[in-house]
């Protein structure tokens, strides 16, 4: 899973670096701080000994990567991507969340036995 949002920050540098430089300190920085922010709490996730903890960090990273969500959308009505740009993020976006979505189902149901 880490992996993949690796793979979305990555991405996310990439199109931001076409962004006006006046959107320097505001939306690239936001996006860029949003994504690395997701998998930033999804390997801090990984390392915690309790599901409790674990899923604290999880949380987190699933609302980092609904703020991105909304940033991508935010950039494209503003003319910083076209449609086949934000498209891609946003399919990254959806396949992260399946996978953290479903990651933390199986930690919880772990949890239980």
């Amino acid at each position: 899973m880490w992996q993949k949002t690796h793979e979305l920050v990555l991405l996310t540098y990439k199109l931001t670096k076409t962004f006006p430089s006046d959107e320097r300190f505001g939306l690239t920085s936001q996006m860029r701080r949003a994504s690395v922010s997701t998998g930033s709490n999804i390997v801090e996730g990984f390392k915690r000994r309790s599901v409790k903890d674990s899923l604290l960090f999880y949380n987190n990273a699933d609302a980092s990567l609904e703020e991105l969500k909304y940033q991508y959308l935010v950039a494209e009505d503003l003319g910083y991507l076209v449609e086949t740009e934000n498209r891609r993020a946003a399919e990254l976006c959806d396949h992260v969340g399946k996978l953290l979505y479903s990651w933390c189902a199986s930690q919880r149901e772990n949890a239980k036995t």
